[in-house]
């Protein structure tokens, strides 16, 4: 009986272990390629770019040569805790821009209407749009009425806005990004502003682990993309949009720029852009205190939240984006493509290694206990495992170095550990996606299932990377 029992540990060891291993060495190889494209970038524009040119910075970013007021959009739903400091907080840093904020929000969320209409009674800079309909809806659909607002707007002053940006109800905005987008929409279609996790106290791994992810997509993937040719996809917040390009794809669908069936419609419109020819770029740019010109928020804080967050993450761009998507464009599009959708796979691969670990302990016990021989490994498996352990400490590397780079050394040494959780709350999330996906298949309403937003104190809003 015992004999069986180990034999089919054993078995299930193995197929477990080459399962895992396939994946791990495909994923790890494919970071590798990616790390060595950017490292060979970054040192190519040291030595022939920045060597004979000085890095933009805030300070010496242009005046924009066609300047424009830029229309502000923000979907709220059940956000009377945050939006009130965040409007406050985008008016103060902006006081000199030339913007107007539309806030849209849902009849049945009284308390976001009051917090909104509040701040608007005291500066007509920012507009309630409060939507036909009960919420929740979609994300999609509350900015799709939005944009209703900013076009009845533009028809009654007889001006067109110059771009439209997204900002969500949490963010904490940069002085100068404004400025930026004004210029930059000058010579490009979309433009994405680096989005930077605020360190939480209350939550130093769920929380923290947003900024370790952050920290490297946003370092260096994005930038990545962009040189090589692949479209920078939107992020929904600290993203600018050419008002003409939004125009020209809200008539393509009746009037409605943002596709409301869709959980992931930021993401999506950048790629969209990109389809039709558009120039899109990710500005990671220094102000005049050396401090980076982003959009900062705080991500969830318990598994629960960040399980449903990146659910939703999954379900609209690694599962519904094969569907709504496809693989269109050139083979650098496609990698990248496939560098987002692999997630996953890599899930379920992740799940293997870890229940795979899990069988060798068993195996290892059995034949201490003298039940079963020891677990024994092929020489090739032995020389795969010890591949693919080699390309996972150049991950570990990697991910520690973004982390400490944007965050200090504490924190980059914390991001090795702390893989941990990421690993398990993508396991968690990719079960919810795929029982979400299931059930958008079977003809279920996707609605907008967010998560509980904080904005930070006063005090904790001149960090390290925070406009002042």
């Amino acid at each position: 009986m015992l004999d069986s029992v180990a034999s089919i540990v054993a078995a299930l060891h193995y197929e477990l272990l080459l399962f895992a291993l396939v994946g791990l060495l495909i994923g790890g190889l494919d970071d590798f390629l990616f790390d060595l494209a950017f490292l060979g970038r970054a040192a190519w524009r040291r030595v022939f770019v920045y060597s004979r040119h000085a890095r933009m910075t805030g300070a010496s970013l242009p005046p924009s040569e066609r300047p424009g007021t830029v229309a502000i959009f923000i979907p709220a739903w059940n956000e009377s805790e945050v939006i009130g400091a965040m409007l406050r907080t985008c008016l103060t840093r902006w006081a000199v821009a030339d913007f107007t904020v539309f806030v849209g929000t849902y009849p049945n969320d009284p308390e976001t209407i009051r917090e909104v209409a509040a701040v608007a009674q005291a500066d007509d800079r920012v507009r309630t749009i409060v939507l036909p309909h009960d919420g929740r809806t979609t994300k999609a659909d509350c900015l799709n009425h939005v944009w209703a607002a900013m076009v009845r707007e533009e028809k009654a002053r007889g001006r067109r806005f110059k771009a439209v940006v997204l900002h969500d109800a949490e963010d904490v905005v940069h002085a100068d990004e404004i400025r930026l987008f004004d210029t930059m929409i000058d010579r490009f279609d979309m433009v994405q502003l680096p989005v930077m996790p605020l360190l939480s106290s209350r939550s130093r791994w769920v929380a923290a682990h947003y900024a370790d992810e952050f920290a490297e997509a946003h370092g260096k993937h994005l930038i990545l993309r962009e040189a090589i040719g692949a479209a920078v996809p939107s992020a929904g917040v600290g993203c600018a949009f050419a008002r003409d390009m939004i125009g020209a794809i809200a008539e393509e669908r009746g009037g409605q720029p943002f596709d409301a069936g869709s959980l992931t419609e930021d993401y999506e419109i950048g790629l969209r852009i990109a389809e039709r020819k558009g120039r899109t770029v990710f500005v990671s740019m220094q102000d005049s205190k050396g401090q980076l010109i982003c959009t900062q928020e705080h991500f969830p804080e318990t598994v629960k939240d960040a399980v449903k967050q990146k659910a939703r993450w999954l379900t609209g761009i690694s599962l519904a984006g094969w569907d709504r998507l496809g693989w269109s464009g050139h083979w650098r599009e496609r990698w990248m493509r496939l560098h987002d959708r692999r997630t996953s796979l890599s899930a379920l691969v992740l799940f293997a290694a870890y229940c795979a670990t899990i069988g060798y302990g068993a195996a290892l016990m059995l034949s201490l206990a003298g039940i079963a021989s020891a677990p024994h490994m092929p020489e090739w498996l032995d020389t795969a495992l010890t591949a693919t352990a080699a390309l996972m400490i150049w991950r570990l590397a990697i991910r520690a170095y973004w982390t400490g780079r944007t965050y200090g050394w504490r924190e980059g040494l914390r991001a090795i550990p702390r893989v941990i959780v990421c690993n398990v709350i993508a396991m968690l999330a990719a079960r919810r996606a795929m029982a979400v996906y299931i059930a958008q298949l079977r003809g279920g309403q996707v609605i907008w299932e967010k998560t509980r937003h904080r904005f930070p104190a006063e005090a904790d809003l001149y960090g390290r990377h925070a406009g002042t």
